[in-house]
């Protein structure tokens, strides 16, 4: 099982496909490089190297009780980037995943990397502030950290029905193995990285990372997102980058790249060939 070590002796499980320009798929709270399955099937038969790594605490990575925050998360991706010398690779970050591709791109730098993609992602804030008036109640968050410590298990079974997939939505059919799959990948991980991980993705603020940014980055992201409410976080993290383009999907939800691929796939291969 191919796995590297970071400097704080924590095992990061990746999978590496393929040969080509690599593109680096960074998964979303509280999953795994599994959620990465439709993009990286894709992109493996069209001639790119994909790699998906599972975050610290979530999937196959070591269960460790400490460093669930964005620092870390950024400061693992680059690990995985020396650890594999990558060069000219394309950053895709889903969700929380796209916090931790701001902020690694940010505190690392750009040297390694060619073009970024944030989908439904996480950035600028999502927690209500006095400088961020249209975000969620802190209250909010600690509801999700309240169920990740006392019903987990249901937990991961209603937010995927619900509202995570638009499944909840009039019209729209549950898809079963989808909502397993989603189970599967959030019990693997540990109880300890998601109840931090709710702090990590919520109460970090990127704008200053967006800003420093300056590599050709796609805002990807659903109006009918129930997770990152839309008009909170694509179209402003859009206005921080310096070379951001915002592509809004009428009423796709936050799980998109499952639910959507096809359409999903098809705009990322174009910015990336673009």
């Amino acid at each position: 099982m191919p796995a590297m070590t970071t400097k704080d002796g924590v095992e990061i499980f990746y999978k590496d496909w393929g040969s080509g320009q690599p593109i680096v798929f960074s998964h979303g709270w509280p999953l795994s490089s599994d959620d990465w399955d439709a993009q990286m099937l894709f992109f493996v038969t069209k001639g790119f190297r994909v790699i998906a790594h599972d975050r610290r605490g979530h999937g196959r990575s070591a269960q460790v009780a400490d460093g669930h925050d964005m620092d870390h998360y950024a400061d693992d991706l680059a690990a995985l980037t020396a650890h594999l010398d990558l060069k000219n690779a394309v950053h895709v970050g889903h969700s929380t995943g796209g916090g931790e591709v701001v902020h690694y791109l940010a505190r690392h730098g750009e040297s390694r990397a060619a073009k970024a993609v944030l989908i439904a992602a996480v950035p600028p804030i999502m927690v209500k502030t006095a400088t961020n008036p249209g975000g969620l109640p802190k209250d909010v968050f600690d509801g999700l950290q309240q169920q990740v410590a006392t019903n987990r298990a249901q937990f991961y079974r209603d937010l995927p029905a619900g509202p995570f997939y638009g499944f909840n939505r009039p019209g729209v059919e549950t898809v079963e193995g989808i909502v397993q799959n989603w189970w599967r990948q959030g019990m693997m991980g540990s109880a300890k990285a998601h109840y931090d991980g709710v702090v990590a993705f919520s109460q970090t603020d990127f704008t200053e990372d967006l800003k420093k940014i300056s590599l050709p980055t796609l805002v990807m992201h659903g109006d009918d997102d129930q997770i990152v409410p839309y008009a909170d976080s694509g179209p402003l993290s859009a206005k921080l980058l310096k070379n951001g383009v915002l592509k809004t999907y009428k009423g796709f939800p936050h799980g998109m790249p499952t639910t959507q691929a096809e359409t999903i796939n098809a705009d990322l291969l174009a910015f990336i060939k673009g």
